[in-house]
């Protein structure tokens, strides 16, 4: 890595004892299994598999499915994702079922400024077979019982939050151009959706019961397939029957690393979020935060300087490992420490000090949820649309959202700018390429044991937002809910901002960070439904984030 200046040495300290953190005296504590999504109905069908005897596997795939019935935005059959699994004995494993580009699809098909709301931004999708390549690894239940709870939210329908009835309301208002998504997702009477209205998909209960009967294969072979080709004809979208046929969902290695003294586990690429992650533990791990307050601005300048340094090497180095090499040394602790030594205390490094990518002349979407079942066998999922509601392109007759996702490929080649564009070669488009995510469902563990699940949405913000959690919940022994509340923080490589989430209280720090040479602006993060172990008592603590909806759903 080359700076254009030079950056006073500093003294590393080490943290060596793992940090014990204790569990509020009011945090209620389940002993069974614990499932905490964003939608409660989803939540709910997740808890009910496991009272069935269900294992977290089972419960996370039925909630999968139930949110997709209920937290369309995000929840999905048309899109893909992530999932960490981490069984009670056994070593953890990443069920990755990204979406892939079409076979038709080219380097240059994307122009400047096309709109990310077409048939051509559709990849193939990934979460049927994702859901199937995890229950054939690890289910208990029978694949029609984990699906079958969903086709019933879809036929008898599920009762509006308020969150999700504004949700609906707002992509409504924007989505007049969709005349499908008008017909599955408008009230019937075209009026408002109100907290307390019933929400009935009947095409989409018809798709869940051919996916519950058929298993995966009616989606990437039967009539399933048929209805999504026929609707990519008609828009002129590039998935064909073939590009479904061939779809496979991975079984990975985990991204793993130590950071004091607890078990880091994250998705490997195509995924970002493992690999940044670590890496930014590593380089965090070189000094003692606990010097310092949680919002004081030496913890949010040491923060801030590892995540530029992370997603500066994601943006050179990260992409689909069949189509690019991805360098080994990125969650090495001794390249860690060279980072933590490029760190000036008292100074921001400038985001154009990294030369190595040339910059042109300036010119949620997402969901999480965590599971753990009476066993501490836990999941870690995040899956998306890539856009809230994807494309907002419904399959006809079909009732279900494709996603957007071959937005997050870089559509223009060798262009980089300080604005946050990205045009670096590891994530340039390719037939059958899978797009670079940023997706991290991340599990810590201690000893062999689970000791938080965690994860988020976001897009880029994903990855810090874990970071911030992990912090918290490491280095400043908060307790989970207190944990996922407090403000968080995003740096990126460029744009060269820093986002906080902070408040008037945070004024003085605020002030400090500019005076030290940031650029900060206000701005919120995804929500982090969590779940953390109670060590001590081994009862299961789930936090929901209140900044969206949620629901700990546990017994």
């Amino acid at each position: 890595m080359q700076f254009t200046r030079a950056v006073r040495p500093i003294s590393l300290l080490i943290l060596v004892a793992a940090t014990v953190v204790v569990a509020p005296a009011a945090a209620q504590e389940h002993r069974n299994g614990v499932v905490v999504a964003v939608s409660a109905p989803g939540a709910e069908a997740g808890l009910a598999i496991l009272k069935q005897g269900g294992n977290a596997v089972d419960a996370a795939i039925t909630t999968a499915f139930a949110m997709a019935v209920t937290h369309p935005a995000a929840g999905n059959i048309g899109g893909g994702g992530f999932m960490v699994v981490h069984p009670a004995k056994g070593e953890p494993v990443v069920i990755e079922y990204r979406e892939t580009a079409p076979a038709a699809a080219t380097k240059t098909m994307f122009k400047k400024g096309e709109s990310p709301y077409t048939h051509r931004v559709v990849g193939v999708p990934g979460t049927v077979r994702g859901m199937a390549l995890a229950h054939q690894k690890f289910g208990k239940l029978p694949w029609k019982t984990l699906v079958l709870p969903a086709v019933e939210l879809a036929e008898k329908g599920y009762l509006l939050d308020k969150h999700h009835a504004n949700s609906l309301n707002n992509i409504l208002a924007a989505s007049k151009a969709f005349p499908e998504f008008q017909r599955v997702f408008a009230r019937p009477d075209k009026t408002a959706w109100k907290p307390g209205d019933r929400h009935v998909q009947p095409d989409l209960a018809n798709t869940l019961r051919l996916i519950a009967d058929k298993g995966p294969d009616a989606f990437y072979t039967g009539a399933i397939a048929d209805q999504i080709v026929a609707e990519m004809k008609a828009g002129g979208g590039l998935i064909t029957k073939d590009d479904l046929a061939g779809y496979k969902a991975m079984e990975r290695q985990p991204i793993r690393g130590m950071y004091r003294g607890y078990d880091v586990i994250g998705p490997p690429p195509p995924s970002s979020g493992g690999t940044c992650l670590v890496q930014m533990l590593n380089t965090l791990e070189n000094f003692d935060l606990k010097k310092y307050d949680r919002y004081s601005p030496q913890t949010l300048h040491l923060m801030t300087e590892a995540m530029r340094r992370a997603y500066y090497d994601r943006a050179r180095y990260l992409g689909d490992p069949g189509f690019t090499k991805i360098p080994t040394h990125l969650t090495t602790k001794e390249y860690a420490r060279d980072l933590a030594k490029s760190i000036d205390l008292s100074k921001a490094t400038r985001s154009d000090a990294f030369k190595d990518i040339p910059l042109a002349p300036e010119g949620d979407s997402t969901t999480h949820f965590s599971v753990i079942d009476k066993d501490g066998f836990a999941v870690s999922n995040t899956y998306t649309l890539e856009h809230g509601y994807g494309s907002r392109i419904v399959v006809k007759g079909a009732g279900f959202l494709l996603n957007n996702e071959m937005t997050d490929f870089n559509w223009r080649p060798g262009v980089t700018n300080r604005a946050g564009a990205i045009g670096t070669e590891p994530n340039t488009i390719a037939p059958g390429k899978r797009m670079l995510s940023s997706q991290t469902p991340t599990i810590l563990a201690k000893n062999g044991k689970v000791v938080l699940v965690t994860g988020s949405p976001g897009g880029r913000t994903i990855i810090n937002t874990v970071l911030n959690v992990v912090v918290n919940v490491v280095d400043y022994e908060m307790p989970i809910q207190q944990a996922v509340d407090a403000p968080r923080m995003h740096h990126q490589w460029f744009p060269d901002e820093l986002k906080f989430e902070g408040t008037k209280q945070h004024a003085q720090t605020v002030a400090q960070l500019k005076a030290m040479g940031h650029s900060v602006s206000f701005s919120r993060q995804g929500d982090a439904h969590s779940i953390w172990v109670n060590p001590k008592t081994g009862g299961f603590i789930g936090a929901a984030d209140k900044r969206l909806s949620g629901k700990v759903a546990g017994y």
